[in-house]
């Protein structure tokens, strides 16, 4: 009997990057259960996939609803029996230009709601699962815009969730450095999506070749960095 290939969780695995990943893990023999706020959407890409001869599933989820989360996560290790990569793309941008000495503390906490509490739900939830096989791959989807040492002003609520997002992704590496988890984050630069204003030069699926990279790293890879084109970037 052959082994039953890995399964991955992809958030905001509708369009975009996030489907661009999903098709990626899938091309590369894992099982790609495709997450999305829309059931329905989800599973009319995960059909596509299947329609390719890959394995893909479709999952409801919504990553500023516990319960949302810890039912996906129930549910994917429910019907495939483990859960081994968990990828936390799904996001939002609502705060183009808002500077932060005139905050839009409703927009922020949106943001850090989706961005930073969304994907440490995610990660919290699928922790447990990855441990009991020693096993793990935990991408975050972050940004150039998050980081520390070219920090600049306007887009307040996105640059700290994505900021925030690199501190988790730091912390949990080092919590799961002996765990057999690798952990870490990866920006996808200006990438045509939705989210990019039309200021783009990199497709979905360029974007989606470092992280695809680093949830297929071999036990010995890095853990606990920031990846823009598969080389390292300062936080």
């Amino acid at each position: 009997m052959s082994e039953s290939p890995r399964v991955a969780l992809v958030t905001g695995a509708n369009r975009g990057i996030g489907l661009a990943i999903a098709q990626g893990l899938a091309e590369r023999g894992l099982h790609a259960v495709l997450a999305a706020r829309s059931e329905n959407a989800a599973e009319r890409e995960a059909d596509e996939l299947r329609s390719q001869g890959l394995h893909a599933s479709a999952q409801q989820l919504d990553v500023t609803d516990p319960a949302s989360v810890a039912r996906a996560v129930a549910d994917t290790t429910h019907e495939h029996g483990r859960l081994d990569v968990l990828i936390n793309n799904a996001g939002i941008a609502i705060d183009r230009g808002q500077p932060a000495g005139s905050p839009d503390f409703e927009k922020i906490h949106a943001t850090l709601e989706t961005n930073l509490l969304g994907a440490w739900r995610c990660c919290a939830a699928a922790i447990p699962e990855m441990r009991k096989h020693g096993y793990g791959r935990i991408v975050n989807i972050t940004s150039h815009l998050g980081s520390i040492s070219t920090m600049a002003g306007t887009n307040v609520s996105y640059r700290v969730s994505k900021a925030s997002l690199n501190a988790l992704t730091r912390i949990l590496a080092a919590e799961l450095k002996d765990a057999g988890i690798l952990v870490n984050a990866a920006s996808p630069g200006r990438t045509n999506t939705r989210m990019a204003y039309g200021e783009t030069t990199r497709t979905p699926e360029e974007a989606a070749d470092t992280p695809i990279w680093l949830a297929t790293l071999p036990d010995e890879g890095p853990t606990g960095q920031l990846f823009y084109d598969r080389e390292p970037l300062p936080w």
